[in-house]
């Protein structure tokens, strides 16, 4: 097999963000790019020669191009096997338990996520490391720094592979194994819930439920764990067959890009359950008939019942939420007295934490869950932690949440998306809150008075690394909070996320619709950071 050596030149743009790279299609299309970046990955990981690489990703537009590129080049950069999902597919979730069970060296997964997939839309790759998490800071960042350095990659002459057949092949000293991506991942899943309850409560009637794949990666996951294993009704899994452009939706698991599966679960011949899941499989939506839980909410109520889940029957560590997620899972951490930490966004600043045994579950407000299990966030385990919580508790998911905001009161929440929106415009908006931080401390907003305003930095407890500039906040002595941050997972100009919240123990107030609630939040939110005014728009792109 000849091994080639071809010159090329460093682009100034390969910069990882907090799930890796993403770019349009077009500029993963241009010469080189795609072949540099990796081959920046490879040559930043020290003693590669023999080891194991897990391969896979979403199926979205640019795959199976972008798949047979990378086996080419990791078998010239020496490693000794790769395991590849069937057809180039591993849900992330999926992809991290791999590497964890086989023990390899790490893992490409190949995803934008929960962006748009098409020929003129996103692609996406990061690098996981061998606990099967997202690589953190210290190796991204080297990433980045052999990028800008690079002047030639390393490529194997051979044809492309079969992807679609399931069985090992040997390339010279290089095994190639095709697996069936789904079967790792089922068996690990029948490890941590009652299955067996989950048949009875599913084949009595007692659970009828309805789970939107949105043409993504976890169709063929939720087709037969939910159906095949545990006897769902055929169809119950809808959007089930992943397609390159996710048939021309956006693969993101909320109200406004669910809208089948949102207009069903509030209709009169809503199921008892339903749920959604993103491009690469890590985020999941909740839902009961006539209920939306939020992330948050859902977090709060795992960690409060996880001791009725056969995997968590030990109970929990402790506990970890994102900054921007809201304070319900705190109370919950509180009453148990259980740690909780608060990380920056980005699921890599978890791992430690898992790692070191100092959590179990975690979780984020854009609608990621997950625990020890794996070292990614995890859709379809959040769906199955929640039926077997309904069939274990036999209430519907309204009331466990009823139960739940009694018992420790409600955070409303909201998180207002503005995306797309001008570089410039959306750093002017920065660096004035960053001017007006320091003047706030201490003055009333009606009944709001600021306690604190500063940017967030994170100190690992584990390893003491530091991360800064990790959001703006802005809290008030009532434990209310206003945050700002701009988002790094887009790839067109700047999304700015603003997030709300505020505690209610009344239970009277519960019911109040969230938007309505956090009115006067949301006016103060404007008064901060003047969006509108400086953009011209009148309203978020996207409220969740």
């Amino acid at each position: 097999m000849k091994i080639k050596t071809i010159k090329t030149k460093p682009f100034d743009d390969q910069n990882p963000g907090t799930s890796g790279l993403r770019k349009k299609v077009k500029v993963f299309q241009h010469k080189n790019y795609l072949e540099n970046f990796v081959q920046s990955i490879f040559d930043s990981l020290e003693n590669i020669a023999g080891e194991t690489l897990v391969l896979g990703g979403d199926g979205r537009y640019f795959n199976r191009e972008a798949i047979q590129i990378i086996i080419k080049m990791a078998v010239a950069n020496g490693f000794a096997r790769l395991i590849i999902g069937q057809g180039g597919l591993l849900s992330t979730p999926a992809a991290s338990h791999i590497i964890r069970k086989y023990q390899a060296f790490g893992g490409l997964v190949l995803s934008a996520s929960h962006n748009p997939g098409g020929p003129d839309e996103d692609f996406g790759i990061k690098y996981n490391v061998g606990n099967g998490g997202p690589a953190p800071e210290k190796y991204t960042q080297a990433f980045y720094q052999h990028s800008l350095a690079l002047k030639s990659y390393k490529i194997a002459e051979l044809d492309d592979i079969d992807l679609d057949t399931i069985g090992s092949q040997q390339l010279d000293a290089i095994a190639i194994d095709i697996i069936d991506p789904v079967a790792d991942y089922a068996e690990l899943m029948q490890s941590i819930f009652d299955f067996d309850l989950l048949r009875e409560s599913i084949g009595s009637g007692y659970i009828t439920l309805r789970f939107d794949a949105m043409h993504a990666i976890t169709g063929p996951y939720a087709k037969k764990i939910l159906e095949d294993i545990l006897g769902a009704e055929a169809g119950s899994v809808i959007n089930a067959i992943p397609l390159e452009d996710f048939g021309g939706g956006h693969p993101d698991p909320n109200l406004a890009h669910a809208k089948e599966l949102a207009e069903e679960m509030f209709s009169a011949s809503a199921p008892t359950f339903g749920a959604a899941s993103d491009g690469d499989g890590d985020r999941n939506m909740i839902m009961g008939s006539q209920i939306f839980v939020t992330p948050s909410d859902s977090l709060a109520v795992m960690a409060a019942n996880a001791r009725l889940i056969p995997g968590y029957a030990r109970g929990l560590c402790g506990v970890a939420r994102s900054m921007p997620t809201s304070q319900a899972v705190d109370r919950v951490a509180a009453h148990y007295h259980l740690p909780c930490y608060e990380t920056p966004t980005g699921w890599k600043f978890f791992g430690n934490l898992l790692d070191a045994g100092k959590i179990t579950l975690c979780g984020e407000e854009s609608f990621g869950t997950g625990s020890d299990h794996v070292r990614e966030k995890d859709g379809l385990w959040a769906v199955l932690f929640w039926l077997n919580l309904i069939a274990r508790k036999r209430q519907p998911v309204a009331a466990i949440i009823q139960d739940h905001w009694r018992q420790f009161g409600r955070d409303f929440y909201a998180r207002h998306d503005y995306e797309a929106v001008d570089g410039d415009i959306a750093n002017g908006i920065v660096e004035h809150l960053q001017a007006l931080l320091p003047t706030l401390p201490g003055q009333a907003f009606g009944e709001f008075v600021v306690s604190y305003a500063d940017e967030f930095s994170y100190t690992d407890p584990v390893d003491g690394s530091l991360s800064q500039n990790q959001g703006i906040r802005i809290g008030f002595d009532n434990g209310s909070r206003i945050i700002f941050r701009l988002s790094g997972t887009g790839t067109v100009g700047a999304t700015l996320r603003i997030y709300l919240e505020r505690h209610e123990a009344n239970s009277n107030l519960h019911e109040l619709d969230a938007q309505v609630a956090l009115a006067d939040l949301i006016e103060l939110a404007e008064q901060f950071c003047e969006i509108k005014q400086r953009t011209g728009r009148t309203e978020p792109t996207v409220i969740t």
